[in-house]
């Protein structure tokens, strides 16, 4: 499938929701700014008692950006970002369903308790983290564009059902967060002093199967109920077990991003290119890290032993083992083998071997989550295609 390459393609595949009138460069300094402004960003940094004057940051960051590579991207180069391009535009349009619905201007209001229940600042980090996967999408593809490539376009795709809870905007999706086989074995895996880059198969502490991660309706869902912990009736119980399926699902998702970037960096050619992937990467490592700390909420006290009376799914004390490969505290990546067995254990991201965290391992992981549940042949094999590009680069000298 041939990509568009207009601008106006890009923006309409990173937010189809928006209008798309502007240009992608336009659009990504709007987006950009009120990001900025709802964060206070500025403020937060006391930028009006800097040493260093805002004009010599200009200039200095003018300069920087005269330094800009000027040539063409080589093949490889150009892969790995299309193929990250494409990873953001999937998390995008997952992550705007959950900000619909339990984000800061959530419309579904017992959603947006039961996911406070397993944090009070859960809306906002959603929101948060919606802005950033759009901004890593737009951001992509426009410079694919300055770079005279082909941007990625699944716009094709969106055509996934909507949740019809309250909140949910009526329109085509590109992922599906309705039933998922959310794979819980990053939990234990980054409690382990040993690491799937040597062979290592780990399970995770728990089952979650054909799970909804959003309301689905406002009959099975009602947006209006309380959500006490623990959960007094079956409705708030079935609520509650769907923010928790959230919860979890949102580290998944992210420690995907987590190892995917650096093996893609490995990669990469042309020092911008490396730059990029590693800064984003950064920011994906940095997802991963808040949203496995909430998903330990879920199963721990007091929230501990939810059930959705609906599909049977059990979210058990994790703490009751008393085992380090439970506990829900230790959220930061234990020392493991790297490198070589030889070499003493070392606290790192794994896996980032390109056959167990690189874009084809992802777009499996995807497709056995199933986010891409109702997907027809044709986007299997442009998604395929592109990991399978991105996967069979070689760094150049």
């Amino acid at each position: 499938m041939k990509a568009k390459n207009s601008s106006s393609a890009v923006l309409s595949e990173t937010n189809s929701t928006e209008a798309s009138s502007s240009s992608t460069e336009e659009a990504v300094q709007r987006h950009w700014q009120g990001v900025v402004k709802r964060r206070s960003f500025l403020k937060g940094l006391g930028i009006a008692g800097a040493t260093l004057s805002a004009g010599a940051l200009l200039a200095t960051e003018g300069h920087a950006q005269d330094e800009r590579s000027k040539g063409k991207l080589s093949k490889g180069d150009a892969a790995l970002l299309r193929f990250a391009a494409a990873a953001e535009i999937i998390e995008a349009d997952l992550w705007q369903q959950y900000n619909e619905l339990g984000g800061v201007q959530g419309g579904n209001p017992a959603y947006i308790a039961a996911l406070s229940n397993l944090d009070g600042d859960m809306p906002q980090y959603i929101s948060d983290n919606t802005d950033d996967e759009l901004s890593h999408a737009a951001f992509l593809n426009a410079y694919l564009i300055s770079k005279g490539e082909e941007p990625v376009d699944l716009l094709p795709f969106r055509n996934l059902p909507s949740s019809k809870a309250t909140g949910a905007k009526d329109v085509k999706r590109l992922t599906n967060l309705l039933m998922l086989n959310v794979d819980l074995s990053w939990y234990t895996r980054y409690r382990s002093a040993q690491n799937p880059d040597f062979g290592v198969k780990f399970k995770g502490p728990f089952t979650i199967e054909n799970q909804p991660a959003i309301p689905l309706n406002d009959n099975d869902t009602p947006p209006d109920q309380t959500q006490p912990v623990p959960p007094a009736t079956k409705q708030e119980a079935r609520m509650q077990a769907i923010a928790n399926t959230a919860g979890f699902h949102f580290a998944f998702i992210e420690q995907g991003g987590a190892s995917l970037y650096p093996t893609l960096a490995f990669k990469a050619t042309d020092p911008e290119v490396l730059r990029i992937l590693v800064s984003i990467g950064g920011v994906e490592i940095d997802h991963f890290g808040l949203w496995h700390d909430k998903a330990g909420n879920a199963v721990a006290q007091p929230l501990a032993g939810v059930t959705d009376p609906e599909t049977g799914v059990t979210f058990p004390d994790l703490n009751a083992p008393n085992s380090e490969l439970d506990q829900t505290n230790l959220i930061l990546p234990e020392p493991c083998e790297f490198i070589s067995k030889s070499l003493p254990p070392c606290s790192v991201i794994r896996p980032t071997l390109t056959q167990n965290g690189g874009a084809v391992a992802t777009i499996k992981a995807f497709t056995d989550d199933l986010l891409f549940l109702g997907q027809p042949p044709a986007f299997f094999t442009l998604v395929n295609r592109l990991a399978v590009e991105a996967d069979s680069v070689r760094r150049g000298f």
